[in-house]
C-alpha cells in the first residue's frame, strides 16, 4: 500500500510531539545504559582473528578489563554519537511511524489496522530513519571499537584513530567517502524487520489487551503494563533478528575488512558457525531490555501528556 494510494496528504497526520517524545526517550536511555551497548558491540566483533581486539570471557571480566585499561572514559567511548544517534533515530522513528499509522487509520486513532499494516508502517519508518542516521551509527561503532594501546596491543594507523565524533566523521569521509559512512547499511535494511516485528507485537498486544478490557484500542495503560508489553515485544524481535546486528557491527569495524555482506556472512559461518551470528547476545539482552522499557515509558508519558 503506497502513501498516496487514497489521495490523502501523508503529512496530514504529522504530530511533532512524537518526535520530541522519541528524542527524550532515546537520549535518556542511552546516557544511562551506554556501557552495556559498548560491551554488546565489542562482543559482536570479537571473532578471535585480530590482535588489535582484546579478548573478553564474560560481562564482568569485560567491564573490569575496560575499566582497568581505559578508565571510566573507556566505558563511555562513542557515547556522543550514540546520544545523537539514539535521540534522532527514536525521534524520527516514532514521528514517521505514527504519521504513517495515522494515515492508514485515516486520522482515527481508534481504528485497528491489524498486524500487517502495523508491520508496513514500522518497516517504512525504519527505512526512512536508517537512511538519515546510518552515518551516525558508523561513527558510534568505530568510536566504541577504538581500544587503548594496552587493551588491543596494536597501534592503529592515523586514518583509524579518532579524537571524537566530528573527527571520526571527517576521517571516515576523507579516507572512505560516502560509502564509508554507509557501511552496514544493507544489514541495517534487514534489521528494519526487527523494528517491524517489535512494533507489530507491541501494538497488537496493546490493542488486544484493551479489547479484552472493553476499552478503545488507544486507551492509556499503566506504567507496569507498558513495561510488560515493551519487554515482551523487544524480546520477541531480538531473538528473531539478532544476527543482523552482528553482521552490521562487523562490517562497520575499522579493524576488519569484508568485501560485502555475503563475504561477511561466509567468513563468520566458516570460522565460528551459528554461534558467531549470536556473539554479544547476552550483553545485548542485558542492555536492550531496560533500554526499550525506558524508551517506551518515556515516550508514552511525554506523548500522552502533549
Amino acid at each position: 500500500m503506497s502513501l498516496s494510494s487514497n489521495g490523502r496528504n501523508p503529512l496530514a497526520g504529522v504530530k511533532y510531539e512524537h518526535l520530541v517524545a522519541g528524542v527524550f526517550g532515546g537520549v535518556a536511555s542511552t546516557l544511562i545504559l551506554h556501557p552495556l551497548d559498548l560491551l554488546k558491540i565489542r562482543f559482536a566483533v570479537s571473532d578471535g582473528s585480530s590482535a588489535a581486539k582484546p579478548h573478553y570471557t564474560g560481562l564482568t571480566q569485560a567491564m573490569c578489563q575496560i575499566f582497568r585499561h581505559e578508565g571510566i572514559r573507556g566505558l563511555y567511548r562513542g557515547v556522543t554519537p550514540n546520544v545523537w544517534g539514539a535521540g534522532s533515530a527514536w525521534g524520527l522513528y516514532f514521528l514517521f511511524y505514527n504519521t504513517i499509522k495515522s494515515w492508514f487509520q485515516s486520522g482515527n486513532s481508534k481504528v485497528h489496522i491489524g498486524p500487517g499494516l502495523h508491520m508496513v508502517a514500522a518497516a517504512e519508518a525504519g527505512i526512512l530513519t536508517l537512511v538519515m542516521t546510518n552515518p551516525i551509527w558508523v561513527v558510534k561503532t568505530r568510536l566504541c571499537l577504538q581500544y587503548s594501546d594496552g587493551a588491543g596491543g596494536k597501534v592503529l594507523q592515523e586514518s583509524h584513530r579518532y579524537n571524537g565524533m566530528v573527527d571520526a566523521f571527517v576521517k571516515t569521509y576523507k579516507y572512505e567517502g560516502v560509502r564509508g559512512l554507509y557501511k552496514g547499511f544493507v544489514p541495517g535494511i534487514f534489521g528494519v524487520s526487527h523494528g517491524a516485528l517489535q512494533f507489530m507485537a507491541y501494538e497488537e498486544m496493546k490493542a488486544h489487551y484493551n479489547k479484552y478490557r472493553s476499552l478503545p484500542i488507544d486507551a492509556k495503560l499503566t506504567t507496569a503494563e507498558y513495561l510488560v508489553f515493551a519487554s515482551l515485544s523487544k524480546l520477541f524481535a531480538a531473538v528473531t533478528t539478532y544476527p543482523y546486528q552482528v553482521l552490521r557491527a562487523r562490517m562497520q569495524d575499522q579493524h576488519a575488512h569484508y568485501d560485502n555482506l555475503r563475504h561477511c556472512i561466509r567468513e563468520t559461518w566458516r570460522y565460528e558457525g551459528v554461534v558467531g551470528f549470536y556473539r554479544g547476545m547476552s550483553p545485548y539482552l542485558v542492555h536492550v531490555m531496560p533500554n526499550i522499557c525506558l524508551v517506551f515509558l518515556i515516550y508514552e508519558t511525554v506523548a500522552g501528556s502533549s
